[in-house]
């Protein structure tokens, strides 16, 4: 039996530019780096977000691939992309996963940690 390693990774930023505080609108940018650390190939088919703001107003987004790509990744290989998001809250939260499916087209789903989205300073 091969051996199923995807890691994720996720960096945020605050992207005050597009940010309006007055109408509520924090906007925020993540950064993802998802790892075939396997032995296998790899297709990202679809992502399931769950994104909760400050307030505890809880979102679900599905959808097909991530940036309108379904990336094949090889071993050993990272397949990277950004995105955003706007909040009506200063924090908030996103987690969820990934539907994959490998090299004799078997899905299987990759969990993607919890993660903060957060003005600078707000967290200490």
């Amino acid at each position: 039996m091969k051996e199923r390693s995807i890691q994720v990774q996720v960096a945020t930023e605050y992207l005050s530019h597009q940010s309006k505080p007055h109408k509520k609108e924090y906007a925020f940018a993540y950064h993802i780096t998802v790892s075939n650390r396997g032995d296998e190939d790899a297709q990202l088919l679809s992502r399931h977000w769950i994104i909760t703001d400050g307030n505890g107003l809880r979102r679900e987004v599905k959808g097909m691939g991530v940036v309108g790509d379904q990336p094949l990744i090889c071993p050993g290989e990272n397949y990277k992309y950004s995105s955003g998001a706007v909040l009506e809250t200063e924090v908030g939260t996103m987690g969820g996963s990934y539907h994959m499916q490998d090299g004799n087209g078997v899905g299987f789903d990759v969990e993607i940690p919890i993660f903060s989205l957060a003005l600078p300073n707000a967290l200490n």
